[in-house]
């Protein structure tokens, strides 16, 4: 995009967007003073590179090099279709014994499934969120890593979590990304999170990613695994076959839900 009062115009809607959440094409075109036809526009730009997501009537912020939605966010958009990837998570389990659960809402809704699980299990977490749902399920044994707690997502990270993840031999890493993309892999805009999910993959005999299909095609700042890392990835049929085809082929496989 270059610079235009056209550019200028979509950057102060993203700023909106970003610190509002979802907004309704309406409000954008008063608050902006331009008509609703402009706005729409100007959202299919800013959702062609990936800026945000277009809904009926409005849209919301995704996920980029420098940006990072909220947990309170994420846990209302594409719930039904994050529930089916959770629900097929816990299907791919294994014999996974020691399993690391990652920060998230997709991975807080696998942890919730593993608590109906009649198996006794050993779970790792930065997630608060994922560590309160799984420290009353009566088969896990639930260990919280220790560190900085991120606003964002009420995650741990720093050198106190990975230095116990550094003496600790996981099954299988369940993980969240905030993109894929076929030249970049997994990344994440965070160079804290970066260096945690660096060490997870390092220490984990079996990796599962799991993420909602819009993730796809996202480069954020911060690569953190390759697509080879992963054993599975598995997402919601809005990622197409021929997408799906294309990742399989560097070596996961690909599971649409």
């Amino acid at each position: 995009m270059t610079n235009t009062a056209s550019d200028d115009r979509r950057r102060a809607m993203l700023e909106h967007i970003r610190r509002i959440g979802r907004v309704g094409v309406s409000e954008l075109a008063e608050r902006l003073q331009i008509s609703v036809e402009t706005v729409r526009r100007d959202l299919k730009v800013l959702d062609d590179h990936g800026l945000v997501s277009r809904t009926h009537g409005g849209a919301f912020p995704t996920d980029g090099a420098r940006y990072e939605t909220s947990l309170g966010l994420r846990a209302g958009l594409r719930v039904p279709d994050k529930r089916r990837i959770a629900g097929a998570a816990i299907q791919h389990l294994g014999s996974a014994q020691t399993i690391f659960v990652d920060e998230g809402f997709t991975p807080q809704l696998v942890a919730k499934g593993l608590t109906a699980l009649n198996r006794p299990l050993t779970v790792i977490t930065p997630s608060l969120g994922a560590a309160t749902i799984l420290a009353t399920a009566e088969h896990s044994t639930v260990i919280q890593l220790g560190g900085r707690v991120r606003e964002q997502t009420r995650g741990t990270v720093d050198h106190w979590a990975i230095d116990m993840l550094s003496s600790m031999v996981i099954d299988l890493a369940i993980l969240g990304t905030n993109g894929i993309c076929l030249q970049r892999g997994l990344t994440t805009p965070e160079p804290a999170v970066q260096a945690l999910k660096q060490r997870v993959v390092q220490v984990s005999a079996r990796r599962l990613l799991v993420g909602i299909s819009a993730k796809f095609g996202v480069t954020s700042f911060c690569r953190f695994a390759d697509i080879a890392d992963c054993e599975k990835i598995i997402t919601d049929n809005k990622l197409t076959a021929y997408e799906a085809q294309r990742f399989s082929e560097l070596g996961p496989e690909v599971i649409r839900v």
